[in-house]
């Protein structure tokens, strides 16, 4: 079985790559690495021309070592993409002709070394998230709800798994109905409402937004320890519940405040990509 996996983006030089914790280490989305090096519009075809040439030149044992791991796409949806640890990431880029080969091999080994680090030491992940959060412009009072928020939803999908749910497709399921119930939209919805693509929600949320987040997903988890539902339909129907708990306070303050909680606003413009090069130390 596959182990838990966590969607993360990683930033190179200001332009994003997905990665993903499976089997404890990072695995990297091919395409975007390619995009990256060689500024290819049509990243795909260019990884499938190298492919055979990896063949050719008897590099078969590359292809055997590539993954297929769901990753989100522009359109928000989740696809099965090509994807490579920093090992065999390493061999195809030597066979990339490009200028940005040298400085991206350094960088992908120290990304690379960060996860070991990490599993022996949890509390430097959350401290280099801080610093990443920092670099691109984000007030330390959003930054702390932001990292509270993370410890929530921790605790939110630690509870699931132990309660049956082992699917990617089930967490999102799951989350859509805490968001539905919380803010009337699900993550997809509000992402196109906030004019976003492949970027993290919850990184573009404003405070009110991030708080009912927390809301909804601290009432799920404690609903769920309370009622002890098993499965995902019985947690489907705990999702709800949770999300309604948040949903009638939103409702609540917006009819004293006369605001909406939910906002187009973004942090698109907040990301500066010479401070993230250093605290990406390229």
């Amino acid at each position: 079985m596959m182990d838990k996996k966590e969607d993360h983006i990683a930033i190179f030089r200001g332009k994003e790559i997905r990665r993903i914790i499976y089997a404890n280490e990072w695995w990297f989305s091919i395409s975007d690495i390619i995009e990256v090096l060689t500024g290819t519009e049509r990243p795909r075809k260019y990884w499938n021309d190298l492919k055979k040439k990896l063949e050719k030149e008897g590099y078969a044992e590359v292809s055997e070592k590539i993954g297929q791991l769901k990753m989100i796409a522009t359109d928000g949806k989740e696809y099965l993409t090509d994807c490579a640890n920093t090992e065999t990431l390493l061999r195809i880029v030597q066979t990339i002709p490009s200028p940005k080969a040298e400085p991206f091999k350094r960088w992908l080994a120290k990304v690379g070394y960060e996860r070991i680090q990490e599993i022996e030491d949890p509390e430097l992940a959350t401290k280099r998230t801080r610093a990443l959060y920092k670099a691109k412009g984000y007030s330390d009072a959003w930054i702390e709800k932001r990292m509270r928020g993370i410890a929530i939803r921790e605790e939110l999908t630690d509870e699931w798994s132990r309660r049956g749910i082992i699917q990617q497709r089930e967490y999102a399921i799951l989350t859509a109905e805490i968001s539905k119930a919380t803010f009337g939209f699900t993550p997809s919805e509000c992402k196109k409402y906030k004019g976003l693509k492949r970027e993290n929600l919850r990184d573009h949320m404003n405070d009110l937004e991030l708080i009912f987040s927390m809301l909804g997903e601290a009432a799920t988890t404690e609903i769920a320890r309370s009622k002890d539902p098993k499965g995902f339909h019985e947690n489907k129907n705990t999702a709800h519940k949770g999300g309604l708990v948040a949903g009638k306070a939103r409702l609540d303050l917006e009819k004293r405040s006369g605001k909406r909680v939910v906002s187009k606003e973004n942090y698109l413009g907040l990301s500066s990509p010479e401070e993230l090069k250093q605290i990406e130390g390229e």
